[in-house]
């Protein structure tokens, strides 16, 4: 069982329970999915950009990562409905685990001047997106196999039913908020 796991179950239930007196240890909020978006609107003109991408989401998060289309067609931007646009990938259960705690302890630290994460990225129902500019971050990453830099949004669901109480959930685990 992975460590952060582990921690989840031994400290931050019961830290949890106790700031919001919950009655019922399955009140207590918990992750449920990490969902990995990279969005590639240069993947109409190039087509290798995708294939590349998908292979280092992969080598990311140790999970093959899904093709996303476009919807619909947007003239303005030559997009057509149908036109592959992106990838993403939804990781659950040990593996969530693993990447949040690469993310939180090896990734994140090796942002240039991080000073922590936003805590205004809240949707209103307990989940928590973060946007990341770069894949370099990652160790997985050959810096000289890159032939573009690309972004990705991380979104973190959770059960809880406010922000606050995700917020507090997160900080536990681990996410550094900015002050």
């Amino acid at each position: 069982m992975d460590s952060l796991q582990n921690r989840y179950r031994k400290e931050i239930i019961p830290a949890m329970m106790k700031r919001f007196n919950y009655g019922n240890i399955m009140q207590v909020p918990r992750l449920e999915k990490i969902v990995i978006n990279m969005g590639l609107g240069d993947a109409l003109q190039n087509a290798r950009i995708l294939d590349t991408s998908i292979d280092e989401l992969s080598l990311i998060t140790g999970q093959r990562p899904v093709l996303t289309r476009a919807r619909k067609s947007i003239a303005n931007f030559k997009l057509r409905e149908g036109n592959p646009i992106g990838c993403m990938v939804t990781l659950r259960k040990k593996r969530m685990y693993e990447f949040l705690d690469r993310l939180l302890n090896v990734a994140l630290p090796r942002v240039r001047d991080f000073k922590g994460t936003s805590p205004k990225a809240f949707d209103g129902r307990g989940n928590y997106t973060l946007g990341i500019r770069e894949q370099l971050i990652f160790p997985e990453i050959n810096y000289d196999k890159v032939e573009q830099i690309k972004g990705m949004n991380i979104t973190i669901v959770t059960t809880a039913k406010t922000d606050e109480e995700a917020r507090e959930l997160l900080s536990l685990i681990g996410v550094p908020f900015r002050n």
